[in-house]
């Protein structure tokens, strides 16, 4: 069985449940999986055959705990099957400029911290004004007028392509196995 380390950062959750959603995914196909939060502790990648990453966006950014994991681990990234997913709004959309926003992230993270993973996922995320601060509700309803138009601040709001999260994991899963000489039936 292919063991596999899904760690990720998360702001409200919402990475935290892809993350989850990953993790059932690979479970379901007989992969042993730890997912960890990389805000309670750092793992060990070489404890694994294969590494998930994720992060959240905020002020275009990258989790600052999965930038650390990444840039402290990237040799033992390396020498395994990743992969990398990034849950923002500009991917909630279907404006080509906020996509490319998006993946302009991703490109600014892998460049900043050196890694190649084998695979990379964009997934939109959540507009969670109940968990927001005041401030932080309001600049984020400022975001949504121009992104999403949902600026009803008295509920929230998901946007995750579940089963394109599912695809993402089953790709990643077959691409691992295939790289490491192992069967996803394997017991």
């Amino acid at each position: 069985m292919t063991t596999v380390l899904v760690a990720y950062g998360t702001g409200e959750g919402q990475t935290a449940d892809i993350a989850d959603r990953i993790a059932d995914v690979l479970r379901g196909r007989d992969a042993v999986v730890e997912t960890v939060d990389l805000d309670e502790r750092d793992p060990e990648p070489d404890a694994f055959d294969a590494v998930v990453v994720g992060s959240s966006i905020h002020l275009e950014r990258q989790h600052p705990g999965v930038v650390s994991f990444v840039t402290a681990n990237r040799d033992a990234l390396a020498a395994r099957p990743t992969a990398f997913f990034q849950v923002s709004l500009s991917d909630a959309v279907d404006d080509p400029e906020r996509r490319a926003e998006a993946a302009r992230y991703v490109d600014d993270f892998l460049e900043d911290t050196g890694w190649h993973p084998d695979r990379i996922g964009r997934f939109g995320g959540a507009l969670r004004y109940s968990k927001y601060g005041f401030l932080k509700r309001l600049v984020l309803k400022q975001i949504a007028r121009d992104a999403t138009g949902d600026v009803d601040t008295s509920r929230d709001y998901e946007y995750t392509d579940w089963d394109e999260v599912d695809a993402f994991a089953a790709d990643f899963l077959a691409f691992a196995d295939g790289r490491l000489g192992a069967s996803a039936n394997d017991t």
